[in-house]
């Protein structure tokens, strides 16, 4: 793993992967953990009122309660674990906040996952992401035919004003009509009607086109031929 930082204005900023990871250690660190509240007990017993002890039956009330929180982080761990061994291989969205309070949200599928200090740990591209920042899975199909609509939109949009178009520009509207016909109802379904609507102009403005250089073609041929039948002549 490469240990390089980005740098702006001479400071070093963090990364999104490291203000998750930052971030989750610190609320880890915040929380009322099992020992903190077994260190809570021995003090209580520690320190007590000699002259008005607590109870046996009250010791034994709050050993059960520590043992409840035991089981509860335990269980809840291990769900994490079961939670974030189940979206390997899955693309998901993280969701952090930069050094700068600005939101991001970083794309990528899980490659593999950690747990540490009783933390579950996602890792899209060699980067460490703390669970608690999923934001949503995306189903692979889903995100193939959105980046497919989207690439498609961008060609069609570099084209020239569909009335401003020549025979030049013929070769990518064939490409996309038939990139167009390739694709399923639900990559279609991606598409804005807008940009459908505007493809089937430049369809039909292509043919006009090519209608009208054909026709040209023809009587050049034509004219080609009454002149060297006159001169023949």
């Amino acid at each position: 793993m490469a240990l390089v930082a980005p740098v702006e204005n001479g400071k070093i900023v963090e990364t999104a992967s490291q203000t998750s990871v930052k971030k989750s250690t610190k609320s880890s660190k915040d929380g009322m953990d099992k020992e903190a509240f077994l260190q809570l007990l021995v003090a209580q017993m520690k320190y007590q009122d000699p002259l008005e002890p607590t109870s046996n039956t009250e010791y034994i009330s709050q050993y059960a309660q520590f043992s409840q929180v035991e089981q509860m982080q335990n269980m809840s761990s291990s769900m994490d674990l079961q939670r974030a061994s189940a979206l390997v291989g899955k693309e998901v969205y993280i969701k952090t906040t930069t050094s700068s309070g600005d939101t991001k949200l970083v794309q990528g599928r899980v490659d593999y996952v950690s747990y540490e200090n009783n933390k579950a740990y996602l890792y899209i591209n060699e980067k460490k992401y703390s669970i608690d920042d999923l934001d949503s899975i995306v189903d692979a199909n889903y995100l193939d035919a959105y980046n497919k609509a989207y690439n498609f939109t961008v060609k069609l949009n570099k084209l020239p004003n569909v009335n401003g178009i020549d025979s030049t520009d013929g070769e990518s509207i064939d490409e996309l009509e038939k990139e167009y016909n390739k694709m399923s109802d639900y990559e279609k379904s991606f598409l804005a009607k807008d940009t459908v609507t505007s493809l089937n102009k430049y369809i039909e403005r292509l043919k006009e086109i090519r209608k009208a250089e054909e026709k040209a073609e023809e009587k050049d041929s034509e004219s080609t031929e009454k002149t060297e039948g006159t001169e023949e002549a």
